[in-house]
């Protein structure tokens, strides 16, 4: 949905799932979809690369342009784990870590289901006064223990 129509679908199994996104095209139409017109971290070429290290190259380009976007690199793959299929859970991780920080940030770029992938939680800060401060100095905490029969 986020790429448009023409990235078509994976073949069934895990099998299919790899070789869908191993040459990096679709994962790089994905990243650049989520930034606005004329800011694409990603160069898509216009034929798909067939060499395998060019193949590798266009993942890392991925995986970099997810970081820069906000993934942690605790979520992120290893360009081997999609490539030699060693991890594809990892792949999915990442593409749903993706897909988290672009529900979460609501920048209008996401068009797909915002109910797919959970919102991360974000920062409330809250502002007290002095006044405020001083006087939950003199409630007696719980975790301190009981006034009762002083």
């Amino acid at each position: 949905v986020q790429c448009g129509p023409d990235v078509g679908r994976p073949d069934r199994g895990r099998l299919g799932f790899q070789v869908w996104l191993k040459n990096g095209v679709i994962l790089s139409k994905l990243v650049n979809s989520l930034y606005p017109d004329g800011s694409k971290p990603v160069k898509v070429p216009d034929n798909p690369p067939s060499m395998v290290f060019k193949q590798m190259e266009q993942v890392a380009q991925f995986l970099k342009a997810a970081e820069d976007y906000g993934v942690t690199k605790t979520d992120m793959f290893q360009t081997v784990d999609l490539f030699e299929g060693k991890d594809l859970a990892a792949v999915q991780r990442t593409l749903m870590a993706l897909g988290s920080l672009a529900v979460t940030k609501n920048d209008g770029h996401y068009r797909g289901d915002p109910s797919w992938f959970m919102k991360k939680a974000q920062e409330h800060k809250r502002e007290f006064t002095e006044s405020q401060l001083q006087e939950g100095k003199h409630v007696i905490g719980l975790q301190m223990g009981s006034n009762r029969g002083a």
